[in-house]
Parts: C-alpha cells; sequence; structure tokens
C-alpha cells in the first residue's frame, strides 16, 4: 500500500515580546519585559526631547545635558554616577539626536535598585545639585566636542552646514543636534535651568526595563524610586512646517582633506511612515557592502572611488537618504556623480532581480533578529520598546516592523527611487581640498 504524506508548509512564526505597561501618577510611563536568557538587565530611559525640542538662538541644550546629566545629582556627588556602576559591573551610555535623549545601564539582575536609584535622582533632584560652574564646564567640553566632532575633523563641516540647506529656517531640524558656538556660549544658567524643568520631567518621559525580572518586584522597585519625582508641566507639541525640497542645491566646501568627497542627499517619509522602509533597503541595494550596485561598479569595477556608503537617517518629522563617495586621487567628483546617477535612473527605469532584492531582505531580517537576542545597550530590546512606545504608539511593535520590511517588492523599491530620490529635488555637496574648487561636481 501506497502511503502519501502531505507536508503543510511551515507558517512563519509571529513575533511577540510580552510586556507589562504602567503608568505612574507623576506620568511616567513605564514598561517591563522579562528576559532570562542571562541574568542581567538593562535600564533604558527615554527623554522625549532633543534638538528639535530647541528654538533658533537656543540649539544645544538637550546635547548639553546628555553630558550634565552624568555629573551628579542631589543624592549623588559628582563622578559617583559612573563609579558606583562601575563597581557593580554595569556599563552606562547616553545619547541625544534630533527627537530624543537616552540613557541605559546594563548591570547584573541584582543591581537593579542602583540603576533606579541613579535614574530617578537625576530626573527628579538634578536641580538642587546643578551649579553655574558645572554648567559651564559642561558647556566647554562640549564646545570641545564639536571642534573635534566638526570643525576640525576631515570632511566634518559638511555636517554643520547640511541641515541649513535641506530644511527650512523656522523647522526643528535646521540647526545640527550638537548645537552651534554661538548660542552654547549666549545660553544662560536661567536658561539651562527652564530647559531642564520643562524638558525632564515624567510626563516627557519613559522608562523600559528588560532582562532578569520579576514583573511584579520590578513594578514596586519603579513606584519606590520614582514615585516622589514631582510631575512637572505639560509639554508642548512641537508642529513643524512641511520639509520639502522644491529644487537641487549645490554647494563646495573647501576643506582640509586630501581627498574630494561627494555627498548627495533627498529628504524622504519620516520613521515609521509609508515609503520610509523601501528607502531603507533601497540604501542598501545601493551601496550596503561589497555586493551592492555603487561599490561593485565605482570601487571594484571602475576603481575611481576610494570608498561609496549609502544609508538613511530617520526621524520623525522627515527623514534624509545620503550617498557618500570618496574619489580616489586624480578622479573628480563630476566623474563620481556621472556613474551614481546612472545607476540610479537604471534602477528608476528597471526593477531590481528578486535574488537581489532578497539578499538585501535577507540581511536585513538576520541583523533585526540580533538586535532581539540582546535586551541592553542602544540597540537591544529594552531601548526597542522605548522607540517603539515614542514612534508607534506600541512598544511590542517587531512583528509589524519588520513585516515592513519582508513585504517589499522589485516594483516597489523602483517606484520608491523615482518618487523620492529626485534629480531636481537635492543636495549635492562637493567638499574638496582648500585651492581645488576644479573638483567638485559640476551641473551638467
Amino acid at each position: 500500500m501506497l502511503l502519501l504524506v502531505i507536508i503543510a508548509p511551515l507558517q512563519a512564526q509571529e513575533l511577540t515580546v510580552p510586556y507589562e505597561q504602567f503608568t505612574l501618577p507623576n506620568g511616567l510611563t513605564v514598561i517591563l519585559h522579562q528576559d532570562k536568557t542571562v541574568p542581567m538587565v538593562s535600564v533604558n530611559v527615554w527623554y522625549h526631547v532633543g534638538s528639535g525640542s530647541e528654538k533658533p538662538g537656543r540649539t544645544g541644550f538637550a546635547h548639553l545635558f546628555e553630558h550634565i546629566l552624568f555629573e551628579g545629582s542631589e543624592h549623588v556627588p559628582e563622578g559617583k554616577f559612573d563609579e558606583w556602576l562601575e563597581a557593580a559591573g554595569a556599563n552606562n551610555n547616553g545619547s541625544t539626536t534630533e527627537d530624543r535623549t537616552n540613557y541605559y545601564e546594563d548591570l547584573p539582575g541584582n543591581a537593579l535598585d542602583l540603576a533606579l536609584f541613579l535614574e530617578s535622582d537625576r530626573m527628579g533632584f538634578l536641580l538642587k545639585h546643578l551649579s553655574e560652574a558645572t554648567v559651564n564646564g559642561q558647556r566647554d567640553v562640549v564646545k570641545n566636542e564639536r571642534r573635534q566632532s566638526y570643525e576640525n575633523r576631515p570632511y566634518g563641516k559638511a555636517w554643520l552646514e547640511l541641515p541649513a540647506l535641506l530644511y527650512p529656517k523656522d523647522h526643528p531640524y535646521s540647526w545640527t543636534v550638537i548645537g552651534s558656538m554661538e548660542d552654547l556660549s549666549a545660553a544662560s544658567y536661567q536658561d539651562v535651568v527652564d530647559f531642564f524643568t520643562l524638558y525632564y520631567a515624567p510626563g516627557n518621559a519613559s522608562l523600559s526595563i528588560a532582562g532578569d525580572i520579576d514583573l511584579k518586584e520590578a513594578r514596586q522597585k519603579v513606584e519606590k524610586w520614582f514615585s516622589d519625582v514631582p510631575a512637572g508641566k505639560k509639554v508642548p507639541k512641537v508642529n513643524p512646517p512641511a520639509a520639502e525640497l522644491t529644487e537641487e542645491k549645490r554647494v563646495v566646501l573647501e576643506d582640509k582633506v586630501q581627498l574630494p568627497r561627494l555627498m548627495m542627499v533627498w529628504l524622504t517619509p519620516a520613521n515609521f511612515t509609508p515609503g520610509n522602509a523601501e528607502t531603507d533597503l533601497l540604501a542598501d541595494l545601493l551601496a550596503g557592502g561589497k555586493n551592492s550596485r555603487l561599490y561593485q561598479k565605482l570601487v571594484y569595477e571602475l576603481q575611481i572611488a576610494q570608498s561609496v556608503s549609502a544609508y538613511q537617517d530617520s526621524k520623525k518629522f522627515a527623514s534624509e537618504f545620503i550617498i557618500t563617495a570618496t574619489a580616489r586621487p586624480g578622479i573628480t567628483l563630476s566623474q563620481l556623480e556621472e556613474v551614481i546617477q546612472e545607476e540610479l535612473n537604471k534602477l528608476k527605469a528597471e526593477h531590481p532581480q528578486e535574488r537581489e532584492l532578497q539578499r538585501i531582505k535577507n540581511q536585513y531580517e538576520s541583523g533585526f533578529y540580533r538586535q532581539m537576542e540582546r535586551a541592553g545597550g542602544f540597540s537591544g530590546k529594552a531601548n526597542q520598546l522605548n522607540q517603539y512606545l515614542y514612534y508607534t504608539g506600541n512598544p511590542d511593535y517587531f512583528n509589524e516592523d519588520l513585516q515592513r520590511y519582508k513585504a517589499i517588492g522589485t516594483s516597489d523599491i523602483s517606484a520608491t527611487a523615482l518618487q523620492y530620490l529626485k534629480d531636481d529635488a537635492r543636495v549635492v555637496m562637493s567638499i574638496v581640498p582648500e585651492g581645488k574648487t576644479d573638483l567638485a561636481a559640476k551641473k551638467n
């Protein structure tokens, strides 16, 4: 007798990250996720304030506070924040973007109280410790960081010039996250105090804890440490004008560099909005690794570029799609632009091969899962829960996020390139060695 066995295809398993969410009476939103894989826990705080919350003439405050919050609070003497965490075997850091400021502590599960104490003390009791001397000291630190990271770094000036080229003057993304030297110098002690009082309150923050925790016990600890933090005032919403490029802008910057560099930048859909995932994959297809189109053409085949990259910087109100190529000696940026333009035109006219797109999607998916393996750091689950809450309102947006990318087809890539990477709506910036403006990209 012949036995016919029919094997049903495996169904894709839906991703879920179980969590508990609650809000304290003072407005602090809390997300708890249990992961007992390793006996570690990550405490992750998002303040919903970034450089986009600032005003013209008063820029750089959010990044300044990223530094100040490590300098002690009422019950934490200066220098003890890092010292106590290091003694407990913890790692910690902070970062600032246009949209938010975040901090994390990755530490053994039995040291959870320490991280909660430190975060609650600087959230609720920083001003009682803050002095003009502390503000002035960190102001100087930020100024020096601006010099090292932008003004004196090769090609760094481009990032100082780019925001104002992409956005109108009254748009909150039209200045740099680090702020201007003039604004940092002009800020008074009271300006700084007022900024902290408004934006660094529980109602403008979310706390995510992921790792080896007991949910009931973790909630009790959060309530113990954060319930006495004053609620603060309601933060006004940011309603920026529409960001849209209506022309091509060509800019030439002379810098202390040896090789010319070309930057081509477009405005693209905001984070988690339609078209955002497509432009992410489009960047990978163009210059995501050695098998990408631009790398193969510019670096490997024609050997006219030292390097090439493409990526999208996704933000709340708009995103930026950036292609960067550094020329080899003897090559002009017009030569690089011509080849890049040819590849863009080809992609707009012809869909990529299914195999090419699938390779990129596979790479993205594997990276997505690698992030989910970790609870802590800037990209682990604790941070992802906060990120999803901020941008989508749903902390467990993991499955929906991944499906955005898996659903993209070859025609979507070409349509996205055609819609957003327009020749008459972009910034083309040439960074050339001093006195070598002849190497800049010329408009055809």
